[in-house]
């Protein structure tokens, strides 16, 4: 049966590789002065628990949507396949990382922790040692998920301490999900949580998982300063481009650069053409993004300026701009500045030539908060 299991999953693998070689050169987004910008997915699984791939096509997918740093997150309390894969934690990294070392990509040890009560599932992030996460809170874990009828706290806990002996950065998954909400607990940072976070346990949050947005896990990120992710969570393969991106502001494109990022709090989220994260690093991508050039221009004795602003990122801006002088055609200043494309605006009566000029912006798509958009400003030169 394991080697009938193995042949399908190689066969599975020769029939979609093609596919996965085709995209090689996305970026998402520039880099901002001081980092690189890095493009990432930190929750991701294979046979090796309960996804239903085999982990170099996790890699592979990765390189095809241009992502520099993942994360494959086997559930540490749950085994899939127990029939048919010998149980080895480590060996899915281990096929991991030789594909991920081909491509140039950073892969990140991880682990879930997954019980159905609090703290619920939280990744593991920089392990160094998967066999080292007990999980005493489990009855049976071999092609079921059977949890103690009387769970000890200590045992809850137990694998978070094991986190904490490695050194490794614990972010909350996916909070709110349906089947496991109490009626009563409408936030969903429990006591357990609150113990975790004081113990420095606890560091960041999933705002994003799959392509859902959750509102009460940003809220989450804002109130307890947690490092916000956007994450795949996929078991089956993945769609092109159809992830979530953790978008890291790192020093280097490094595991210690990777790592030190996250422990400080810099990173955002894309997903579903939307920026989500705080004012300084999504103000800093989005100015990032533009290109700007300048011209004037005589229309019939009236001077006008005409701006011209290249998009290189991804992404499409909603964007709504303000000028002080008459901003002509767009009603309400409301235009896209649409990815890889140059979008053109004109002032009008400008009697006499600033230095500089400002533009204020509302970007409708980047999220600065659960009840706020980016609100910024651009200084262009006048030449």
């Amino acid at each position: 049966m394991k080697m009938q299991l193995i042949t399908l999953t190689c066969l599975v693998l020769c029939a979609v590789t093609p596919i996965y070689a085709q995209k090689t050169d996305a970026r998402w987004f520039p880099d901002i002065p001081g980092y690189k910008t890095l493009a990432g997915d930190f929750h991701m699984h294979t046979v090796f628990s309960d996804g239903h791939v085999w982990p170099t096509l996790r890699v592979q997918e990765a390189a095809r949507d241009g992502l520099d740093v993942i994360a494959i997150t086997e559930h540490t309390d749950y085994e899939g396949y127990a029939d048919d894969i010998e149980r080895n934690r480590e060996r899915g990294y281990e096929i991991a990382l030789e594909e991920a070392e081909k491509r140039g990509i950073l892969l990140i040890k991880g682990v879930e922790i997954s019980p159905r009560v609090a703290p619920y599932h939280n990744n593991v992030l920089f392990a160094t040692d998967l066999d080292a996460f007990p999980y005493g809170y489990m009855k049976d874990s071999q092609g079921t998920f059977i949890m103690k009828d009387n769970i000890k706290e200590s045992e809850l806990l137990a694998p978070f301490e094991a986190a904490e002996k490695q050194g490794a950065f614990v972010l909350y998954n996916h909070p709110s999900y349906g089947w496991w909400v109490p009626s009563d607990d409408r936030e969903l940072f429990t006591d357990i949580h609150q113990n975790l976070l004081e113990r420095g346990l606890l560091g960041g949050v999933e705002v994003v998982n799959g392509g859902r947005y959750n509102v009460i896990a940003h809220r989450m990120a804002m109130k307890y300063d947690l490092t916000m992710f956007g994450n795949s969570d996929a078991h089956w393969g993945l769609p092109e481009n159809s992830r979530p991106i953790t978008i890291v502001l790192a020093k280097d494109k490094t595991q210690e650069g990777v790592r030190e990022a996250i422990f400080n709090r810099r990173t955002a989220v894309y997903s579903n053409n939307m920026l989500i994260g705080r004012t300084p690093h999504v103000d800093a991508l989005f100015k990032a993004s533009l290109d700007i050039t300048t011209k004037k221009i005589d229309a019939k004795n009236r001077p006008q300026l005409e701006i011209s602003i290249y998009n290189k990122s991804d992404m499409d801006f909603d964007v709504n701009f303000k000028t002080d002088f008459i901003l002509d055609v767009l009603p309400l200043g409301k235009t896209i500045l649409k990815s890889k494309e140059t979008t053109t605006l004109i002032l009008d009566a400008v009697w006499e030539y600033p230095e500089t000029t400002t533009l204020k912006v509302e970007v409708q798509n980047i999220v600065v908060s659960p009840e706020e958009h980016l609100k910024t400003e651009l200084i262009v030169p006048v030449r």
